[in-house]
């Protein structure tokens, strides 16, 4: 189960100011694409399940995830995921042929996305997705990481803070934002939510 507090940025002035106050606290940047897959008849989505490829920083690795079960309610996040490491070019087959992930044979995720979800032959296809800029820092013993999510409709600013104290984290977050006269608001969907609504939060 991960457990993360999301706290959704006002604007882009919002973030540009908090990157600055988190300045001296930057650790590295990731630049992230994010794509999703799901059966021909939403077999995963329909049960509340994502099947995620997400390539970091030009290729130089990937990462295969499934997440499913998500709650959100007051900026804290709380949802199943599993991950695995895939090698990035055999990543970029299976985004330009969605069909190959269902061929993987040494991914536990795929199995589940068989046997679980009821995904068979007729394959997976491709949902489209969006990219990601984000900044990671290290601040009052927290991790965390502040996005700028670029989708083909807008672009979206959040800190996740993943912590297994997600109530002490988001009060020091809030102190932290509000200190700095940094207007922000509770995120109440995922970014695949947002992402497949074709439009950014109101």
């Amino acid at each position: 189960m991960e457990v993360e507090v999301k706290l959704r940025l006002a604007s882009s002035a919002a973030h540009e100011r908090l990157c600055g106050v988190l300045s001296s606290h930057h650790c590295r940047t990731h630049l992230q694409e994010n794509l999703f897959f799901d059966g021909p008849n939403a077999e995963l989505s329909s049960n509340l399940a994502v099947l995620r490829l997400r390539f970091y920083d030009l290729d130089s690795h990937c990462v295969l995830s499934l997440k499913s079960k998500p709650q959100i309610s007051a900026g804290i996040s709380r949802i199943e995921e599993q991950e695995e490491p895939l090698d990035p070019i055999v990543g970029r087959h299976c985004a330009a042929e969605p069909w190959r992930l269902l061929h993987i044979e040494s991914s536990y995720i795929i199995q589940r996305v068989k046997e679980e979800f009821n995904v068979g032959a007729s394959g997976l296809v491709g949902l489209g997705g969006f990219r990601n800029v984000r900044g990671v820092y290290e601040w009052s013993g927290l991790k965390l990481e502040i996005d700028e999510t670029h989708y083909s409709f807008g672009t979206c600013y959040e800190i996740e803070c993943e912590n297994p104290e997600p109530e002490k984290a988001k009060n020091l977050l809030e102190g932290l934002l509000k200190s700095n006269e940094i207007e922000y608001e509770y995120s109440e969907v995922s970014k695949f939510a947002i992402f497949r609504a074709g439009k950014l939060p109101g």
